[in-house]
This record gives structure tokens, sequence and C-alpha cells, in this order.
């Protein structure tokens, strides 16, 4: 798929690392499936997999949500639903 935010780059699958912060918890998931910009590196994750950490973070941590957020070697970054993937904003 074609990146939606360098608008230059095919995406391939890779991994990424997500960061999902509420008030003074943070958690960090490591290796998430995800298709992976070539040129920028913005990664998107699919909605089901998204789906699947949110509940993972939600029973560790006892959230009733959780706010999604990319790790990236800039920092932590927002996200936003664009069509079955999740884009995890830089």
């Amino acid at each position: 798929m074609k990146c939606t935010i360098c608008e230059g780059g095919e995406t391939r699958p890779g991994r990424t690392a997500v960061t999902l912060e509420r008030e003074s918890t943070t958690l960090v998931f490591k290796a998430v499936p995800a298709e992976v910009c070539a040129n920028c590196g913005e990664a998107y994750v699919a909605e089901e997999v998204s789906r699947q950490i949110l509940a993972a973070a939600e029973h560790a941590a006892g959230w009733r949500r959780a706010k999604l957020c990319a790790s990236r070697r800039d920092g932590i970054a927002a996200a936003r639903h664009e069509g079955p993937y999740v884009v995890l904003l830089g």
C-alpha cells in the first residue's frame, strides 16, 4: 500500500513498537506486526492487531479505554484509523 504520510513510499510487512499511556501508567508492546513504509518508516497497524493490543492493555492495567501511541525514534506519537489500519503518527 502507498504511504499516506510521505506519499512516496510503499509499505511492506514489518514490526513496530507501540506505547500505550494512561495517567501515570505506560505499557510498551514490542515487535508488533505492521505495514511499515520503506521510505519514511511510518507504521500502519491493522485494526484487528490494534484491538488485540488495546484489549491486552485494558486487561493488564485495568483500563477501560486506552490511548494508542506509537514509540518511534523521535518519541511518542498519536494514532488515527485509516481504513483497516491504524496510522501511527510521528
